[in-house]
């Protein structure tokens, strides 16, 4: 797949900004940045989309932007030119379509049926937009339409917002969602980059779901260990379940048989998705253990972060 839509993938979740004056177009690039979500589609529904474009691209490198509601070549043309690296149209135009894919561009058209779905197939496209995802029958209908078809995903736009937005997510043909509320064209206008700015934390925080898993505490033998799942367990009527490498009391404790990373122990973080957790610490700066993964039928399920807290690792862990 191509690396900017990898990249899509990863985020999860793509503003869609309609921007009605280019000098504002900074300050909301900032301000997703500051809201650890760096991508934007901006929508070519003003005169100032181009002008947009250029100006965050330019200022803005580490932000990825598109242009969307794409309609004609010379739009995408325009759009490229001023430096968008992905393309989004509301429908399936053949002309914007076929001159993407000669250009190496990668391009999202719309859709909300089979027949043109099966018309994306043939033209090799691997990520189309839903379009519009709730009017056209919601998470269920994309599971119906979805079923006979392999190898294509699915960004769903239209009707996204916080509440079913990791429902859609949750489907693993969902490659990621495009909204707009946290972008929303009053907040803009009105210079509320701040909230933006909390909208899209807020938003990025849904859809990684961080929650505490369990506490892992160091032991330094398999006989500690047990007598400290024990004591707990006679403290607060815990389960024990005694396992290869640890012994639990109950789900929120973990006792290891012998020293593992961390100077304390490790705190394990459940998240939504493991893969776009991992993503997320690193645009933050924060690298990953290699040797720590574990995976499952191919698809990661833990992994340890480069990072302690107090004396405590921090252990990623798939939901």
């Amino acid at each position: 797949m191509n690396e900017v839509l990898k990249k899509i993938g990863e985020l999860g979740l793509v503003p869609v900004v309609k921007i009605e004056r280019a000098d504002d177009a900074l300050p909301l690039g900032k301000a997703l940045i500051k809201g650890s979500l760096p991508v934007a589609e901006i929508t070519f529904r003003t005169a100032a989309a181009e002008e947009a474009i250029a100006m965050l691209t330019r200022e803005l490198p580490e932000l990825l932007v598109g242009a969307g509601t794409v309609l004609t070549v010379d739009q995408a043309k325009s759009a490229v030119g001023a430096g968008a690296k992905f393309i989004v149209s509301p429908g399936f135009s053949p002309k914007v379509v076929d001159y993407c894919i000669e250009h190496n561009i990668p391009v999202t058209p719309g859709l909300n049926n089979p027949t043109v779905l099966e018309v994306a197939l043939e033209k090799g496209l691997e990520v189309v937009k839903f379009f519009p995802a709730e009017s056209s029958g919601g998470l269920k209908f994309l599971k119906d339409m979805a079923a006979p078809y392999s190898g294509i995903k699915f960004i769903p736009t239209g009707g996204i917002n916080a509440d079913n937005l990791n429902a859609y997510l949750a489907y693993n043909r969902v490659h990621a969602c495009g909204g707009s509320w946290m972008v929303k064209a009053d907040l803009i206008s009105s210079g509320k980059f701040n909230e933006v700015t909390r909208l899209a934390k807020e938003a990025v925080s849904t859809l990684l779901g961080f929650e505490f898993a369990h506490l892992g505490i160091n032991e330094e033998n398999e006989e500690r260990a047990l007598g400290a799942a024990n004591e707990l367990s006679g403290l607060f009527n815990f389960p024990v379940k005694i396992g290869t490498s640890s012994i639990f009391a109950g789900s929120n404790f973990e006792v290891t048989k012998k020293p593992f990373r961390g100077k304390k122990g490790h705190i394990a973080i459940a998240t939504n998705s493991i893969d776009r957790a991992v993503a997320y610490m690193k645009r933050r700066g924060v690298s990953v253990v290699p040797e720590t993964a574990k995976e499952k039928n191919g698809k990661l399920q833990s992994v340890y972060i480069e990072k302690e807290v107090s004396g405590f690792a921090i252990h990623l862990l798939q939901k």
